[in-house]
């Protein structure tokens, strides 16, 4: 009698692990879950490259050189941020890559477009967010309600050039204000 409601209990423990996991946010196909040393360790498995001293990781994120932050709040990951490894592109040309990962996401069947939309051609940027202070973001939620989660991403500028900073955050481990 034990042995099966024992093996009830491994399987109700396993269908909700799994359960839990295919509601999970992923990046790279990883749950956005766990802890930092786990996420690390799953993200060098595919291929990035930690650097302890500045506690990132670095390699190539859709194309572009990137490095990879995994943040957590409580110990438990909410975030993986990726930011451009070489913020030198021009203005005429982070509109172009902006605008393509606008598509790319739009595109993609998982997202939904949560807040933000293409740049004109005509958008001075650098004017905007030097005398503005303009930033300019696009979020995308999943289609997939019991997801939550949210992908988004913005310009950066530094020294007069432009990088893409991108943000894959886990809702349910956002921080809540528990701490206050």
């Amino acid at each position: 009698m034990k042995k099966i409601v024992l093996s009830i209990i491994l399987c109700v423990m396993t269908f909700a692990a799994i359960a839990q996991d295919t509601n999970t946010i992923k990046f790279l196909g990883i749950p956005i879950d766990g802890n930092k040393k786990e996420m690390i360790s799953k993200l060098q498995a595919k291929g990035y490259e930690y650097d302890a001293a500045s506690d990132a990781l670095f390699g190539e994120f859709n194309g572009i050189n990137a490095v990879i932050s995994v943040q957590t709040v409580n110990n438990r990951v909410w975030r993986i941020a990726i930011v451009d490894a070489n913020m030198n592109s021009d203005e005429a040309n982070i509109k172009i890559r902006y605008n393509r990962l606008f598509e790319q996401l739009s595109n993609n069947g998982k997202y939904k477009v949560a807040d933000g939309s293409t740049l004109g051609e005509k958008e001075d940027i650098s004017y905007e967010m030097a005398v503005h202070n303009k930033r300019y973001d696009a979020s995308f939620a999943f289609k997939d309600k019991s997801i939550h989660g949210i992908v988004w991403y913005m310009i950066a500028e530094r020294y007069g050039k432009y990088g893409i900073v991108m943000f894959y955050e886990n809702q349910d481990n956002a921080a809540n204000g528990d701490d206050l």
